[in-house]
């Protein structure tokens, strides 16, 4: 076993996922390491989410095996148990619950893992945490339907933070934000990692996002993981689907020749 296997984070081996007749992963294989932001690419289909949604639990693959800090899916309840509360997840339309305050809803998993606090403790462990996303205490008693884009984006990650995970999924957290908010996303990410010591598993089609925050990116097409390494490599990896979208004007206009803009 390879040194960055050994310190891997999350274990994919021979994943298996179909509906019906339909086979998104065959025998899909992925490693990503303790402290990394890995960015997962690939075309419409390829299974990006559905991936994500395994790791998590959340579906259970047809086969294969998933490790996550440590534990294997589908082992015991307690180890899910614990991987809940070591993992945080920010959906792509941050799915906050429309009925809830900003602070209500990242009360939601201090409530649900953490009953023994005091409604007080509870309240300020909210604002903290939507503090450290970067939103004033005026939006903490805002409805999610009151707050711009970018600003849910930024709740949702800050509900995603409430239990102080170990390990963090975002599903496009820059979909549908303007270039000054993705960009302002991207760099709250790298600083929240930084300082957090968090491992990312990062879905997302932002070439400015995958340029600037991303150790590594995991390609997938044909079921599998097509390439798993740096975006120098994998921008000349030889394939028709990454020259297309490493090597296309868009990529192009992502980094400029001879800036690395990356930590």
């Amino acid at each position: 076993m390879s040194v960055g296997e050994q310190r891997a984070v999350i274990r994919v081996e021979g994943l298996v996922n179909r509906f019906g007749t339909q086979l998104v992963h065959d025998g899909l294989d992925l490693h990503m390491q303790r402290g990394e932001i890995l960015g997962v690419v690939g075309g419409s289909g390829t299974g990006k989410s559905v991936l994500m949604r395994s790791i998590l639990g959340l579906r259970p693959p047809q086969g294969g095996r998933i490790e996550v800090l440590g534990y294997q899916l589908g082992r015991s309840p307690e180890a899910e148990a614990v991987l809940r509360r070591q993992t945080g997840v920010l959906f792509q339309d941050g799915a906050l619950f429309s009925s809830l305050t900003v602070a209500e809803n990242v009360e939601v998993p201090l409530k649900a893992h953490c009953p023994d606090l005091s409604d007080d403790f509870r309240r300020l462990l909210a604002r903290l945490k939507l503090a450290m996303v970067g939103l004033s205490a005026a939006a903490a008693d805002k409805l999610p339907a009151e707050l711009s884009g970018g600003m849910r984006k930024r709740a949702g990650l800050a509900r995603a933070l409430a239990l102080d995970p170990a390990l963090l999924f975002l599903d496009e957290p820059t979909a549908g934000l303007d270039p000054i908010g993705a960009a302002d996303f991207d760099e709250l990410l790298l600083t929240l990692t930084r300082a957090l010591g968090l491992s990312v598993f990062l879905i997302t089609h932002d070439l400015d996002t995958l340029y600037r925050v991303c150790d590594r990116v995991a390609v997938l097409a044909g079921g599998k993981v097509l390439v798993c390494e740096s975006i120098e490599q994998v921008e000349s990896f030889d394939h028709d689907w990454t020259r297309a979208y490493f090597q296309g004007p868009r990529a192009r206009s992502a980094v400029k020749p001879g800036q690395d803009t990356r930590r």
